[in-house]
């Protein structure tokens, strides 16, 4: 399957903001040879769709900020958009069991504080500024299950996709009276108090593996052809990280479609984190499933045109057939430079119906 994606965000993007402004941009991807693109719809504790599941427990139905009070849907208005020009949408559950950024768990741990991951100090669980609910929690994979199940049921999705937040908890997490219990009744002793212990590490993440293994089966069971995606973050350092086991995952037959997110700044960077890939992470068949994540743009690094053209170019190279660009941004700059050179190039060939 080529997939020729893109990331749609609401920060430091206004594609969301209007009707119009979708319009356009789907417009554009399909004229540049995209044919998927994959919306945030989950982010800081609010949806980007309208959720009767979060008005209930939260009082909040929809990021009121990006849908502007004026009763809109970005969701529904990006699915018909895109649908109209042969765009796939997927879905992207960017924040997962993350809860917050720098609000101490925010809306969702301030009504619902048992909700709480804990380090081993017995502190909310923080990295890198995110604030992290218990994925461990039955109750909070239920929670997460409900809404992507949610946007399936109600909206014409072609997949839904996680990313290196869910499914994932940084591992410095798992002590929580909970997840300690469960795991004395397995091993009759305590978890090891360093967080990358091998056992530890492993049987967290296992844990995780399960809550995928649950969602593939649900979405599933609702409309068979809606695609699982999911895009983690580099093995071996996003299993010690954040304990996400991807290896475990395609073996198990757990996701449709996989896209580390291979953010690297220069090509020879990335080409050697294809090389692991392909070379020993990836059978012969599984590599189907396979489009990294490339990373056009962060903060104040842009991607030149001869280093996207070689990252697309090396892929091809190693039987990869597509990638996924983060973000839908980074094509638009300078004049659509980024954009022009995947239609002159690589995508100048209509791109594949799936």
């Amino acid at each position: 399957m080529e997939v020729r994606g893109v990331w749609i965000t609401s920060t430091d993007s206004k594609v969301l903001y209007s009707r119009q402004t979708i319009a356009e941009a789907m417009q554009f991807l399909a004229e540049t040879g995209f044919n998927v693109v994959f919306p945030v719809v989950w982010n800081k504790g609010v949806t980007l769709y309208r959720s009767q599941m979060m008005s209930q427990q939260f009082g909040v139905e929809i990021d009121f900020y990006v849908s502007r009070g004026q009763g809109r849907d970005p969701l529904r208005e990006l699915i018909e958009e895109a649908h109209q020009v042969g765009l796939k949408v997927i879905p992207w559950f960017e924040y997962g069991f993350a809860c917050s950024y720098q609000q101490n768990g925010g809306r969702i741990l301030s009504k619902k504080p048992h909700w709480a991951a804990l380090n081993a100090q017995g502190n909310l669980l923080v990295k890198n500024g995110f604030e992290w609910m218990n994925g461990f929690d039955t109750e909070v994979q239920n929670f997460i299950i409900d809404l992507i199940l949610e946007v399936v049921k109600n909206y014409d999705v072609d997949g839904i996709q996680g990313d290196d937040r869910m499914p994932a908890m940084p591992s410095e997490g798992g002590y929580d009276t909970k997840t300690v219990e469960r795991y004395i009744q397995e091993y009759g002793r305590q978890p090891p108090l360093y967080h990358k212990d091998e056992q530890w590490l492993q049987w967290r993440a296992d844990i995780l593996t399960g809550f995928l293994a649950r969602l593939y089966r649900e979405v599933k069971a609702i409309k068979p052809h809606v695609l699982v995606s999911m895009a983690p973050s580099p093995y071996r350092w996003g299993l010690n990280e954040y304990l996400q086991d991807y290896i475990a995952w395609i073996d198990q037959n757990l996701l449709d479609l996989i896209h580390p997110q291979l953010y690297r700044r220069n090509f020879w960077s990335y080409k050697g984190l294809v090389d692991q890939l392909v070379d020993t992470q990836f059978r012969n068949g599984q590599i189907l499933k396979l489009s990294p994540g490339i990373l056009l743009k962060i903060g104040s690094y842009r991607i030149t045109e001869d280093e996207l053209l070689k990252s697309i170019e090396y892929n091809r190279f190693r039987g990869i057939k597509g990638e996924v660009f983060f973000f839908y941004e980074g094509l638009r700059e300078n004049n659509n430079a980024l954009g022009n050179a995947l239609r002159k190039g690589p995508y100048r060939t209509p791109a594949p119906r799936w």
